[in-house]
């Protein structure tokens, strides 16, 4: 992929995240990071390959190179030491819309489906081929842009 493809579904993936921010969904977050421990809630962020390109840009700008060991259930861009998001700002949709009953339980999928479509769209140009888990869709996009 040539670098000016990449840098424009980088762009189209942020323009997403910027729209769904600007609708009026009541949440409560107070990033308690329960959401964050897979293991206890039983539920894994999928990540379209455009959401994995912008998860591991965010990773590396803090100067991370390789995702720490999965020893715990918790997401790989969970700083252990501080129990923050290392990328919070370039968090993907699943984290956005997340499942916390606490925040206010998901999203109703029909008040974000266009969203979900255009990150579809995207992953298809960039040849990606679904939703992944965090884990796997991550460590791909990383040894991609190195």
């Amino acid at each position: 992929m040539r670098r000016e493809e990449l840098q424009h579904a980088l762009a189209e993936i942020r323009v997403v995240y910027a729209e769904l921010a600007k609708r009026s969904v009541v949440r409560a977050c107070t990033a308690r990071t329960e959401c964050c421990q897979f293991r206890l809630t039983g539920l894994t962020p999928q990540l379209t390959k455009g959401e994995a390109l912008v998860a591991a840009k965010g990773f590396r700008a803090t100067g991370r190179k390789e995702l720490p060991a999965d020893d715990d259930g918790a997401c790989p861009l969970l700083k252990r030491e501080t129990g923050k998001c290392m990328i919070y700002a370039d968090r993907p949709f699943g984290c956005r819309t997340h499942f916390c009953a606490a925040a206010g339980g998901p999203y109703a999928r029909k008040d974000v489906l266009d969203l979900i479509r255009r990150l579809e769209d995207v992953d298809r140009k960039l040849g990606g081929d679904g939703p992944r888990k965090i884990q796997a869709a991550v460590a791909d996009a990383l040894a991609e842009i190195s």
